[in-house]
């Protein structure tokens, strides 16, 4: 890693990913640490998933998230870090009608700038089967969804 500036609203190499909808730039790359900022405009998510082998970690700067974090809801706005350990199932979603712009990081980097290379422009009407596959093969898990109540009655 070389010093210096990585520019507001330029990431890496110049790269921007358009990641289901949602916007991510690069920030900062090694093999231990992977850093990216995101903008998620209102209605997008990132379903419950969980990193098997990765800390995640989000500093929001602007708007309001829902976290669904180990089953249990949880809310994070401007100043907030929201830390996800390895194994802890995690949904990230902007249920607002405002863009939420964040910073998460990942320890190790492991194969999620890969990912993210995988995903990019399959749009926000993407094959959620592909994208489950896609990512377990970059060692994300994506899991179920949750029984509907209507299933239950």
């Amino acid at each position: 890693m070389d010093a210096g500036v990585v520019g507001s609203g330029r990431g890496l190499e110049g790269i921007t990913w358009n990641i289901l909808g949602q916007t991510y730039v690069p920030k900062a790359r090694t093999e231990d640490c992977f850093s990216w900022h995101a903008t998620l405009p209102p209605g997008t998510f990132v379903p419950p998933h969980i990193h098997p082998d990765q800390d995640e970690y989000l500093y929001i700067l602007e708007g309001r998230f829902d976290f669904l974090l180990d089953g249990k809801e949880a809310v994070g706005e401007p100043g907030d870090l929201i830390t996800l350990p390895r194994g802890v199932p995690h949904g990230i979603f902007n249920k607002s009608d405002q863009t939420i712009k964040t910073l998460f990081w990942v320890t190790p980097t492991l194969r999620l700038y890969d990912l993210f290379w995988a995903l990019h422009n399959l749009g926000p009407g993407a094959d959620p089967a592909e994208v489950v596959s896609v990512s377990a093969a970059h060692a994300i898990d994506f899991l179920p969804p949750p029984p509907s109540e209507d299933a239950e009655g």
